[in-house]
């Protein structure tokens, strides 16, 4: 019996493991969504497609598993780039169905026609147009095989008059994931072994490339007596229930992350590929492994590059390695990690209950939030809050923008990690500009009732971005936010929805906010004066500064350098 290439692709999607597809139903879409209607695929409608991009990429980062969005030709495409990008750069399983317009009409310049294979090239594992209804279960499950393997978006363009055209279908395609193992030849693994043995000190710096190797680079580090450094992505998987974890580096990162690379003989980089050259040692010093070859030496000049998975390339190392007893950079560096603790405690203590601290919020979160909490956050201070405020417990999942650093990805895409994970806590660091980016989809959450927590650091401001102009010596300019009240907005969308502006009001609200049932909004202002600091402060930052200061008193702004100095430095 024939089928039409609109039911093949939903039917080839749904073998391959797809639940749900996001985007606005449309014209050259219709047969497509026509056929999900009738198929074991959900159609989930959004008020923005880049939010239906963003949701579908946090559904499959999370899962692991193919998330699907679709949109119709020209604006509606074209509306799915940024969150496209933001999956094709971090890795999740995301289909695209880009349509096009009726195959008659291309190349003659019609309405709404793009060139979407131009477009979606360079954000993408696999781009490929179905240009005869033979091909649409072939090339449809070449998509969804490129993106569960390679991890990544797959593109498929289709013309909007192709979906109803029919063919036999009997060539039974299907999607293949195979998982080989990858392993450095043993003279490498044994060149290897000779630097560790020999090295005085050894840092472990672990990246994502790494999440699957916990156990393993626990045991390296205790055979090593080695302190574990971690980039920001690779937090949730290697911070937990790791007594050798010392923090982060980078300008989210802490001093004891820093002081462990730049004091060791030898930083071993598993799985990594933290993009600042700045916050690596000198190449003599650095010895890499990671599964991708063109991820060797890309970062930073290496002394050695091994290819392999981490997992297992650790396991078949151990054996090669001597049992240290020196543990001296390890205890120096260990203590470190308890004093930036510490200090992290320290700011987020309340000293002005009518000033609130994003950190105060923070940690309190941290201590309501289940253990099993998934959490996201906007691009900005927001990010920089969760990651060093926010604990990794072993089941709390976190995303964040890291490697395509784009304003309001945090609640579009806890709207798909919900609809994934309904029983689990999902919950959106938000920020006020982000937020009103996107607003639109709060009807998204209550229209599916999806249940996802949003808290909005409402600073007035683009903060990360007036603390990088304050940084550099500039007067921070264009980065106020006329605001409305969050809450009266969420509840006019039908959220439930809480605000508050003292300290002493934050915990009620925040357990009636992260018990309510349904879509829940917690809006709160925050100190707008606050510095994301680096773990070292350098002369050249804190000159930067200083000219900040006496620009903003010459420009008649004198209250402000004081509510600066207060907020960051005296408090």
């Amino acid at each position: 019996m024939q089928k039409n290439v609109a039911e093949i692709l939903v039917d080839t999607l749904v073998e391959a493991g797809a639940k749900r597809c996001w985007g606005i139903v449309g014209d050259t879409i219709n047969h497509f969504t026509d056929a999900i209607r009738t198929s074991e695929l959900k159609w989930i409608g959004v008020r923005h497609e880049e939010v239906g991009a963003f949701a579908a990429g946090g559904e499959a980062y999370m899962t692991g598993e193919l998330a699907v969005c679709a949109g119709t030709c020209g604006p509606g495409s074209l509306h799915f780039i940024n969150g496209i990008f933001e999956s094709h750069r971090n890795g999740a399983p995301v289909v695209l169905i880009a349509s096009d317009v009726a195959r008659a009409e291309t190349g003659l310049n019609f309405p709404q026609e793009v060139d979407q294979r131009r477009i979606y090239e360079q954000c993408s594992v696999f781009c490929e147009y179905i240009s005869h209804p033979s091909q649409a279960r072939r090339i449809t499950a070449l998509a969804a095989q490129a993106a569960l393997t390679r991890g990544g978006v797959a593109v498929v363009i289709v013309n909007g008059d192709m979906f109803r055209e029919k063919t036999d279908d009997d060539l039974a395609w299907s999607v293949h994931r195979p998982r080989p193992r990858m392993l450095p030849s043993d003279d490498e693994l044994g060149a290897l072994a000779n630097i560790l043995n020999d090295a005085d000190a050894v840092t472990i710096y672990a990246g994502f490339g790494a999440r699957a190797a916990h156990d393993q680079v626990v045991a390296l580090a205790e055979k090593l007596k080695a302190p574990v450094v971690h980039t920001s992505r690779a937090k949730e998987f290697i911070e937990p229930n790791n007594p050798y974890n010392v923090g982060m580096t980078g300008i989210l990162g802490n001093r004891a992350g820093a002081d462990a690379i730049e004091n060791a003989d030898i930083v071993l980089c598993l799985g990594m590929d933290f993009a600042w050259t700045q916050y690596y040692p000198s190449a003599e010093r650095v010895i890499q492994i990671d599964n991708d070859h063109t991820h060797i030496g890309r970062r930073s000049p290496v002394k050695m590059g091994l290819v392999g998975d981490v997992a297992c390339t650790i396991d078949a190392l151990l054996s090669k390695l001597q049992d240290r007893t020196q543990d001296k950079h390890l205890n120096k560096t260990l203590k470190e990690w308890e004093a930036d603790r510490s200090t992290y405690e320290d700011d987020a203590e309340i000293h002005d209950p009518a000033l609130i601290h994003p950190q105060t919020v923070t940690r309190m979160l941290d201590k309501m939030a289940d253990d099993s909490a998934i959490f996201t956050a906007d691009g900005g201070s927001p990010m920089v809050w969760l990651l060093r405020y926010l604990t990794a417990k072993g089941n709390r999942r976190f995303l964040t923008s890291l490697l395509h650093g784009t304003m309001a990805n945090a609640y579009p895409q806890a709207i798909g990690i919900k609809s994934a994970y309904p029983d689990r806590q999902v919950i959106a660091l938000c920020g006020d500009g982000g937020m009103t980016m996107l607003m639109g989809d709060l009807l998204t959450l209550v229209q599916h009732q999806i249940p996802v927590k949003l808290l909005v650091f409402n600073n007035g401001s683009l903060g990360f971005v007036e603390m990088e102009q304050r940084v550099e010596g500039l007067l921070d300019s264009f980065t106020d936010l006329k605001n409305p009240d969050f809450s009266k907005l969420a509840d006019a969308c039908g959220l439930d929805a809480w605000r508050v502006e003292n300290t002493g009001d934050l915990e009620s609200a925040m357990r009636k906010w992260l018990d309510a049932d349904g879509p829940a909004l917690l809006d709160v202002k925050v100190n707008r004066m606050e510095l994301v600091m680096p773990p070292k402060v350098e002369a050249s930052q804190v000159f930067s500064t200083a000219m900040f200061g006496m620009k903003a008193v010459l420009d008649g702004r004198t209250k402000e350098v004081v509510s600066l100095l207060r907020d960051n430095f005296l408090k």
